[in-house]
């Protein structure tokens, strides 16, 4: 299946989250033509030309559908911590993993799991740069798939993880 954006539609790009599709040009890379997709990352405004015929590859994905913004909220409410007794450092790259599969999924297991420790120890410095990412990239999804705000999801987040 090879997944087609057009110039206006919003896409996710693993670890740097939503962008728009602002152009679709053409180049000339080492003698061969390539068509690319530009994305403006809608968080930072940073381009990224990504190869049409690489979408695959690279993960870019359509953003979540109202129907996995319920699933999503799910598993932020689950209490079990997928990655527990380990060192902050080898929890920090399985978290990394996660955040790189550009999975909507993934991202919300390592917002909530960091959650879930915070209120149990202080975490590492690079932990808590992972929450406000893993929080971020999230954030933006969820605002984009359900037409609101991010402030309204935000609130959401804070509800479920006041009870944590």
């Amino acid at each position: 299946m090879h997944m087609t954006f057009k110039i206006g539609d919003k896409a996710v790009y693993p670890a740097h989250g939503v962008g728009e599709v602002t152009a679709i040009e053409n180049r000339e890379i080492s003698g061969q033509n390539q068509t690319f997709y530009i994305l403006r990352i809608l968080e930072n405004g940073m381009k990224i030309m990504i190869p049409t015929n690489n979408v695959r590859q690279v993960g870019l994905r359509e953003v979540i559908d109202r129907a996995k913004v319920d699933k999503v909220f799910e598993i932020l409410r689950l209490k079990d911590l997928s990655v527990d007794t380990t060192t902050w450092n080898r929890r920090y790259r399985e978290y990394m993993e996660k955040i790189k599969t550009g999975s909507v999924y993934e991202v919300a297991e390592v917002l909530r799991d960091l959650y879930l420790l915070k209120t149990d120890k202080d975490l590492s410095f690079c932990e808590l740069k992972l929450l406000d990412t893993a929080k971020a990239l999230l954030l933006k999804e969820l605002a984009v798939a359900k037409g609101c705000d991010e402030v309204e999801v935000e609130n959401e987040f804070e509800s479920i993880f006041q009870r944590a």
